[in-house]
């Protein structure tokens, strides 16, 4: 495995240089033990356990969409006739604003990106899921994922690119699972490295039927708009929503890339 860390960390170096524009020292950070990263990984998965009620016994499941919900209750007394009014403008100013300006989308003209519209977990705090593959860490942020299952068998499919690993079937649901090092660093990926990989996990992209196979679940961490480079310009990367500065990793732009990945395109957007 130690061929595969140097290439992957090249790789975000990469990255960094073309997308950030200040110097952003890259963290040094002590080993962690054997005992600290089981605590850290058990606390993990503590936050995003199953809470199915029909199967409690199901242990292939890490965590379901709905665990991932925050579902606060707060009692409050009536609102006053005044409060109720000014509720009633902020919401038509709202719904004025949405027409006007679509969340959760990337407009497009002729094919080509044009800007990348802000979508709302960005306008405050909010929680991002880091995994890593081959050493390189990537994050997603947890309202865009979809949730986590254990590797199972994948059955390959003919004239599929590289990076489809292949289906993996979920409780009757067809899953496709990506090859996450073949997508996100096809060049770095020597025979030694692809021997290397020791997939455990699938973390499913929003509602779709794609899964990105991970190595480890390292944790998950509440992030300021501020903590990330954000991505709003026109980006040959289009899947990357930013990049984390203090880790200097990946976010994703879980929208995009399940659109890459519909369309059969590699990360450089070319049809594989």
């Amino acid at each position: 495995m130690s061929d595969s860390l140097p290439a992957s960390k090249k790789l975000m170096q990469n990255y960094l240089s073309e997308l950030l524009t200040e110097d952003i020292v890259e963290p040094k950070l002590s080993p962690l033990n054997e005992t600290k990263e089981k605590d850290k990984l058990e606390k993990l998965l503590q936050k995003v356990s199953v809470t199915e009620q029909h199967d409690e016994k199901a242990a292939d499941v890490i965590v379901s969409r709905k665990s991932l919900q925050k579902t606060t209750q707060q009692v409050t007394q009536p609102a006053s006739p005044q409060v109720i009014a000014k509720q009633t403008k902020v919401k038509t100013a709202i719904k004025q604003v949405d027409k006007a300006e679509p969340k959760l989308e990337t407009r497009k003209s002729q094919g080509e990106i044009l800007v990348k519209v802000e979508k709302d977990y960005r306008k405050a705090s909010f929680q991002a899921m880091f995994f890593d593959v081959a050493g390189l860490v990537i994050a997603v942020p947890l309202v865009e994922l979809g949730g986590i299952h254990n590797v199972d068998s994948t059955t390959r499919l003919l004239g599929k690119p590289q990076w489809f690993k292949g289906v993996m079937v979920h409780r009757e649901e067809n899953i496709n699972v990506v090859d996450t090092a073949q997508w996100v660093m096809p060049e770095k990926c020597n025979e030694s490295l692809v021997e290397s990989l020791d997939y455990q996990y699938v973390i499913m992209l929003s509602n779709s039927s794609w899964g990105l196979l991970a190595e480890n679940l390292v944790d998950t961490v509440t992030l300021e708009p501020e903590d990330v480079k954000w991505l709003d310009a026109p980006s040959k990367r289009p899947w990357l929503a930013g990049l984390v500065k203090e880790r200097m990793c990946a976010l994703l732009d879980v929208e995009q890339l399940i659109q890459l990945l519909n369309d059969g395109m590699n990360i450089e957007q070319i049809e594989s």
